[in-house]
């Protein structure tokens, strides 16, 4: 975390980009740790955002792109996360944008909701909203 810390807001950024990717990253103690070391709180929050939804999106561009034996494959995401994130989507629909950002299952209903190519600009509105509600939550309760 020492390396991310060292690049500050870019560092930010990064963490919240891959975390939001299928690999096993979290953001949350690097944006801590920003605050307490006195980064302003409001570019802490639209770096983050925007971060994590890029890599959402990056996360929905792969399932968009990709078959299900491929992405078990290839992303390393289980049957059984899929087949979780898989029910959800069916039965919640393009509402499960907002869930995203929830560790373990957030990444999945990505890839789902790409693979069944659900319209891109409501995926990112109800992205943006998730994970910017959730970064203000983590600075709020750090404040």
């Amino acid at each position: 975390m020492e390396y991310w810390f060292e690049l500050g807001y870019l560092g930010m950024f990064l963490a919240a980009f891959l975390a939001s990717t299928i690999l096993p990253l979290g953001s949350e103690p690097l944006l801590v740790a920003l605050l307490y070391a006195d980064f302003n709180p409001n570019i802490l929050l639209a770096v983050a955002t925007i971060g994590n939804t890029m890599g959402g999106l990056t996360t929905f561009g792969l399932g968009y792109l990709g078959k299900w034996e491929w992405i078990e494959r290839v992303l390393k995401v289980s049957e059984s996360q899929l087949e979780k994130a898989k029910k959800v989507v069916e039965k919640y629909g393009i509402w499960t944008a907002l869930l995203t950002w929830i560790p373990i299952i957030g990444d999945p209903i990505a890839l789902v909701l790409g693979f069944f190519r659900l319209p891109l600009w409501k995926v990112l509105i109800l992205m943006v909203i998730g994970k910017f509600l959730r970064y203000w939550f983590i600075i709020y309760l750090a404040s």
